[in-house]
């Protein structure tokens, strides 16, 4: 059996006295909003077991965004986060999915708790899992992590992920149709060579654009066999890692007479870096060459040129999240569901009639 949680341990967790921890969990005044907020989140993540009247003066803590709203602070939701430094709050991508989640909840008066996934395997050691309202995993969560979720039995839904042995609720953009549908609109400009760029072992909406993209090209009767294997293993941290990667495969292309007219890359930053080559290399975009994007990320329209890319409903998503998570908790029995966003494509300057027409 665990030992149980004191408001010592929450003193050494949070580096501060116990006596201030004391005067956050009784509620009681002195103590700063923020630094309340900091040793309440402690004491749930340890599994800190609150008396009932330092549970009853714990609801009224305020949530740090919206003021003035209560927080049960003894039912959060967890909001977990693969243990990759380019999958955080400040990714352009993963980032607004996260905001979305945690607004949706705060403006439900439901508190949320950011976790990486290097601490699950202690899941049953430092959080109470009977404090839990649920879990939303954001990306690609590994299986013993899930598997650790599950047997605590904690509801939860998955963005943009998948477990086959491992049946849950999983909320993702409908990337098949909506790379198929920016393929089909550069293959209606007239361009008949083009390349994909993008790790397949990413993510798994990597792998479904992927599988898009070689759809629309199969439909046209276009030829996929020129396909740069190194496009689709490409890695790369940030942009400037990318950009370094791509480099020689880029050059590889033009020094063989391979380079493409259009280029659809998995995402924006990528697709960034891509232009940022061809710039270097005297290609112009898109006067010689299309370059598509994907997610709608904001520096996409502010790019040089501006790029034309399929806009993902990124808030939508952490929002829409959310509500099937509460919806799971509510009904355990349901079956569990598939959900496919939809997305809008965006014409901007990065794409043009094919010159080879």
């Amino acid at each position: 059996m665990n030992a149980k949680v004191t408001m010592q341990d929450i003193a050494d967790h949070v580096g501060m006295s116990k006596f201030a921890v004391s005067k956050a969990l009784s509620g009681k005044g002195g103590v700063k909003p923020e630094t309340r907020d900091r040793i309440v989140q402690a004491a749930i993540q340890l599994g800190y077991k609150f008396p009932a009247r330092d549970a009853a003066a714990a609801d009224v803590i305020q949530a740090p965004v919206y003021e003035g709203k209560s927080v049960n602070i003894n039912k959060q939701v967890i909001i977990l986060v693969p243990n990759v430094r380019f999958q955080t709050r400040q990714s352009y991508y993963w980032g607004r999915i996260i905001e979305g989640a945690q607004e949706e909840l705060d403006e439900r008066g439901i508190g949320s708790m950011l976790v990486t996934e290097q601490i699950t395997s202690q899941f049953s050691t430092m959080i109470n899992p009977r404090g839990v309202m649920g879990l939303i995993g954001v990306g690609l969560i590994s299986y013993p992590s899930l598997l650790e979720i599950r047997n605590l039995g904690i509801p939860m839904v998955l963005i943009d992920h998948e477990e086959p042995l491992i049946p849950t609720d999983v909320l993702s953009m409908n990337n098949f149709e909506w790379m198929r549908r920016i393929v089909h609109y550069v293959i209606g400009l007239g361009h008949r060579n083009l390349q994909f760029v993008g790790n397949l072992s990413y993510s798994r909406s990597f792998y479904d654009r992927w599988f898009g993209f070689r759809s629309m090209l199969e439909e046209h009767g276009l030829d996929a066999s020129g396909q740069h294997d190194g496009l689709l293993t490409v890695r790369g941290h940030n942009r400037s890692e990318m950009t370094e990667a791509l480099e020689p495969m880029l050059q590889e292309l033009a020094r063989e007479g391979r380079m493409p007219t259009a280029f659809s890359c998995a995402n924006d930053s990528i697709a960034m870096c891509v232009m940022t080559l061809l710039a270097r290399m005297g290609i112009s975009v898109p006067g010689d060459v299309s370059v598509t994007g994907f997610d709608d990320i904001q520096d996409a329209a502010l790019s040089s040129p501006t790029l034309t890319t399929v806009h993902v409903h990124k808030h939508g998503m952490g929002r829409r999240a959310v509500e099937a998570l509460l919806r799971r908790a509510e009904q355990p029995a349901n079956p569990v569901e598939k959900v496919l966003l939809t997305g809008e494509l965006v014409i901007r300057r990065s794409t043009a009639a094919s010159p080879r027409l």
